[in-house]
């Protein structure tokens, strides 16, 4: 398994919700949490009583599935 160093993308572990729309993720919240609960979208980890984030590693891959996807034409 790997360690969170290796896991890093870009230097950086967690996106918080300032970074999505800089990867092309311009969605409400209320639709990121109904994608979440359908798992359609990486789950939301809690940093504090009033912040989360999500894993780069897994907001990566899911961007890389959205693509293959498209090449398979779905």
């Amino acid at each position: 398994m790997k360690n969170q160093s290796e896991q890093a993308v870009g230097g950086r572990l967690l996106y918080s919700r300032g970074h999505l729309p800089r990867l092309g993720i311009n969605l409400s919240n209320s639709t990121m949490l109904r994608l979440e609960a359908a798992g359609q979208f990486p789950k939301r980890v809690r940093i504090g009583a009033h912040s989360v984030a999500w894993l780069a590693s897994e907001i990566h891959e899911h961007i890389a599935k959205l693509a293959a996807e498209r090449e398979q034409g779905q």
